[in-house]
């Protein structure tokens, strides 16, 4: 079994590499931008005819959620115009896409949900509704792979932390080493998912052949604050610090973030087996 991996240089396609090889049945190969170019849709059609992939997951996008504020037109060529060029040659190969999403696709009120997503999180039924440029583009993307084919898997995912890469780990233990106090966002619901577990289940529906193919949700289980999310990163890494929570009136940022966007893993959980821990026992030092 084949499974090329976009973005290999991102937390995600750097995850996927160091899980590897607990893998030996599967041959992985891994493209960063520069190997595979998802903007050019005449370097996809070469790529994929020499590497012929029963499956790609697409861990490439644009991410930067404030810059992507002013730089629309860039961030809808990846987002979007990737999405799209992937799904096509995917079409082409009878390769199967596993299209990594985000929660930035909700609004995030908490008012206008129904009890049921009030009480478990967003659903893959519900009625997706972005409020910046970033959401958008990736909204626009899914639906870009939605009208290309229907041999794919769509899965949207939040607060995303490693060791690799950039996130919110890696800045707070930064800021800690910096500052005597770091303030955090109090208002903001969500959950942390571990970059290692998301590669995981990305493997586990490979090795499943089930070909359920639609949109899912993942994240770790449970929800909490960015500052909760913080607080529980310096206790890991014994690290005591004066953290200060904060109204996210208090931190401009150019893009809006969602007040709520905790997901609803029911149905991956439930089609797949996936057993999922909460996010507060996989935060470990590092």
């Amino acid at each position: 079994m084949v499974v090329l991996v976009t973005g290999a240089n991102g937390q995600l396609g750097q995850s996927l590499q160091f899980i590897a090889p607990n893998y030996p049945n599967i041959r992985f190969v891994f493209c960063s931008s520069t190997d595979l170019d998802i903007t050019n849709p005449e370097n996809c059609e070469s790529v994929f005819f020499k590497i012929t992939p029963d499956y790609c997951i697409n861990a490439a996008a644009y991410t930067a959620v404030d810059k992507a504020e002013s730089e629309p037109e860039k961030a809808h060529l990846i987002n979007v115009i990737g999405a799209k060029n992937l799904a096509v040659v995917c079409k082409q190969n009878s390769t199967v896409l596993l299209h990594i999403s985000t929660d930035f696709v909700f609004d995030g009120d908490f008012s206008k949900l129904s009890p049921r997503a009030q009480s478990r999180g967003y659903s893959e039924n519900d009625i997706p509704n972005p409020t910046g440029v970033y959401g958008q583009t990736k909204l626009d993307g899914e639906k870009a792979i939605q009208d290309t084919f229907q041999n794919y898997y769509i899965i949207r995912t939040s607060w995303v932390y490693s060791q690799f890469g950039n996130n919110f780990m890696k800045t707070m233990l930064r800021l800690a080493s910096e500052r005597d106090s770091v303030s955090v966002v109090n208002d903001q619901i969500g959950t942390p998912t571990n970059a290692i577990d998301l590669a995981h289940t990305l493997l586990k529906i490979i090795i499943s052949n089930k070909n359920a193919f639609g949109i899912y949700n993942y994240s770790n289980l449970g929800q909490c604050s960015w500052f909760e999310f913080a607080k529980r990163i310096f206790q890991a890494n014994n690290i005591e610090e004066n953290l200060v929570p904060i109204a996210s009136s208090g931190y401009n940022t150019l893009a809006e973030r969602p007040k709520y966007s905790v997901l609803d893993k029911s149905k991956i959980m439930e089609i797949f087996g996936i057993v999922i821990k909460n996010w507060s026992e996989k935060i470990e030092k590092i």
